[in-house]
């Protein structure tokens, strides 16, 4: 990924400039995708001053260690993240996480017994799983912390198949849309989601009750 300085024009156009020349440089030498990121390093320093760094050369150790965040969902408001980055103090702050949704059986060290902050779903990751009882109180839940101006990780074990379920239920009732459309959506956030095949089933059922009718064929790949 590139960033420099000059990358947007303030009507989210990419303009030509260093990192757009060197860009398809690479792609050209490397035959590989390279991204630009809009609004060059004063925008991602604004947003993500965190991430921030003067370091040149890292030490295989380092980047062993490196932790991967949450991701992000709706910008500055909703993550998507596994259970050990809801327990990572550091994450919490950075993010400055407020709530938290946990679709899981364990129980995380953040609003312990706080019903404001934590909704706490627990459900197994089997095929027996039945998260349709909670959605409603689900998505209830994340719109009334986004009107409260909060910040909101939504979280299970591995952050795979649960969670990405969840997410995809409020993406469905937020913006009206169908099950297609939000498994596109959050695709694109984090490539290797996915909700087992019970989850799907009943996030299809779940889809008739937002829009009225079942539109997505789940028998179809990619669910």
């Amino acid at each position: 990924m590139l960033k420099d300085d000059s990358t947007d024009d303030g009507k989210h156009r990419i303009v030509l400039g260093a990192a757009v020349e060197c860009g398809r440089a690479l792609t050209h030498l490397t035959r590989h995708p390279v991204l630009i990121l809009r609004g060059g390093y004063e925008l991602f320093s604004a947003m993500y001053h965190f991430f921030r760094t003067q370091k040149i050369i890292w030490m295989p150790q380092e980047l062993d260690a490196f932790q991967p965040y949450p991701i992000e969902i709706m910008p500055g408001r909703i993550y998507l993240g596994n259970f050990k980055q809801a327990c990572d103090p550091k994450i919490q702050k950075d993010l400055k996480i407020s709530a938290h949704v946990n679709i899981s059986m364990e129980t995380g060290p953040f609003f312990v017994g706080d019903a404001d902050k934590l909704l706490h779903i627990q459900i197994e990751d089997s095929l027996e799983a039945n998260i349709t009882p909670f959605l409603r109180h689900l998505c209830h839940f994340i719109d009334i912390h986004l009107e409260l101006n909060s910040v909101i990780l939504v979280f299970s074990t591995l952050g795979i198949s649960r969670s990405c379920a969840a997410i995809l239920a409020y993406l469905m009732h937020r913006n009206g849309q169908t099950l297609k459309k939000s498994w596109a959506y959050l695709k694109k956030c984090k490539n290797n989601m996915r909700p087992n095949r019970a989850l799907v089933a009943q996030l299809s059922e779940w889809e008739k009750v937002v829009l009225g009718d079942i539109v997505t064929d789940i028998q179809n790949p990619p669910y």
